[in-house]
């Protein structure tokens, strides 16, 4: 071939190629920005200290909720396509449980596009003795293989609606598993299918009347079942099953 020629294709070539990389920019572009907006309750307990617990924003966007005398820390990646404010409420329930909770925001609202982001974290409370990492669906798979090699740094892991893809049985961690009997979106056949990667001792609560939008505050969730319990009422489970297995192993 010519050189001439050459030249030709290898432009011809670049051109497709900037033209799939803008394509493939715009669309994830898009994606990114159809996501699950926190409602205002949400909103209003992301920004809000109350008498016992302080609320603050870090320059990361961490969002953490500390009570006075934390028995805990815990590590919250949030769901995936939600607005992480959205955990607030589930957060300062939790936070009413004695437990310090580190609420993190997700680039582009997923966290598989930083699953390392409980790194340092843990040290930066040297008071606080007893870490658990938790979350909520795509934030919960995460979370988990974050800890998986992380484990020496971390007592438990926490997943809501969510299964874990890295496998946890050697590690000594202690599991607790949440979801809820109407929850329409975890896919019930991979949960399954992972359970296996889960301790032998994990602890399992299906929640009655539960579905998967609520343990954030964003409203229905595409695809979720009918709840037939309220959003407050599925919070205040779940963070009252999150202190008393907390509790236990403390």
């Amino acid at each position: 071939m010519k050189p001439k020629k050459k030249r030709k294709l290898w432009k011809k070539l670049l051109v497709i190629l900037a033209a799939v990389i803008l394509v493939s920019g715009i669309g994830f572009g898009i994606y990114v920005q159809d996501y699950y907006r926190a409602n205002d309750l949400a909103l209003e307990a992301a920004a809000r200290s109350q008498q016992d617990i302080t609320v603050t924003t870090s320059s990361e966007g961490r969002i953490i909720f500390a009570p006075e005398n934390p028995r805990a820390g815990l590590i919250f990646y949030p769901g995936g396509k939600v607005q992480y404010e959205a955990y607030a409420p589930l957060m300062e329930a939790c936070a009413k449980e004695g437990i310090l909770c580190v609420l993190l925001r997700m680039p582009g609202n997923l966290a598989v596009l930083d699953i390392n982001a409980a790194k340092g974290i843990p040290e930066e409370y040297p008071d606080i003795e007893n870490w658990y990492m938790a979350g909520h669906s795509l934030g919960g798979s995460m979370a988990a293989s974050y800890i998986s090699s992380h484990e020496e740094e971390f007592k438990g892991l926490i997943l809501l609606a969510a299964y874990s893809t890295a496998d946890l049985k050697e590690t000594g961690l202690k599991v607790l598993s949440l979801y809820g009997s109407e929850d329409g979106v975890l896919k019930m056949d991979s949960y399954e299918k992972y359970r296996d990667n889960l301790p032998e001792d994990f602890t399992e609560i299906v929640i009655p009347g539960g579905c998967h939008a609520y343990f954030g505050s964003y409203g229905p969730q595409e695809g979720d079942g009918t709840p037939q319990i309220s959003n407050e009422e599925q919070i205040r489970f779940t963070a009252n099953a999150i202190g008393d297995f907390i509790e236990d192993l403390n």
